[in-house]
């Protein structure tokens, strides 16, 4: 039997069966993409819930809201690196999306390579713009990572 489900626009892995990035998904067929992957937990970084997102009540919703075209605060990439690393250790995956899946997104799908594989604000960015293009499309998003990159560093010293 096929399922009804189509994959959400600008979708992709990152960390494969650990997190994805994708812009707003609009239909259920999207949200039941995302479930059929092994993605239980959605985080919302638009202002405002994204449509239909109650019609697959298997997915749970986490939602980050920040305004469009500006980079997330510190606890805003905490909150949503701990919605990361609690679902990844059940099993779970968990996907990030913003309106288009480049600016927010990246900027959140960057602060996670940094703390996960322990590279560079730069290098991450770069990561990110190879795997998803047009990925962190402002300055100050671009200073969100590398800032984050620093508050990791003073942690661990």
């Amino acid at each position: 039997m096929s399922c009804a489900c189509v994959a959400p626009p600008n979708f992709s892995w990152v960390e494969p069966h650990k997190l994805a990035g994708l812009a707003c998904p609009s239909e259920t067929q999207h949200y039941k993409f995302l479930v059929k992957n092994g993605i239980k937990h959605l985080v919302c970084l638009t202002e405002s819930k994204p449509p239909k997102y109650d019609t697959c009540p298997e997915l749970v919703l986490h939602h980050i809201s920040i305004v469009d075209f500006t980079p997330p605060s510190l606890a805003q990439i905490l909150r949503f690196l701990s919605i990361v690393e609690e679902a990844n250790a059940k099993g779970e995956a968990v996907a990030v999306h913003c309106m288009h899946g480049h600016g927010r997104t990246g900027t959140m799908l960057a602060c996670y390579l940094v703390k996960t594989r322990n590279i560079s604000g730069l290098e991450a960015i770069k990561e990110i713009r190879r795997l998803r293009k047009g990925s962190i499309e402002t300055q100050d998003q671009e200073k969100a990572v590398i800032e984050f990159q620093k508050y990791i560093q003073n942690i661990k010293s």
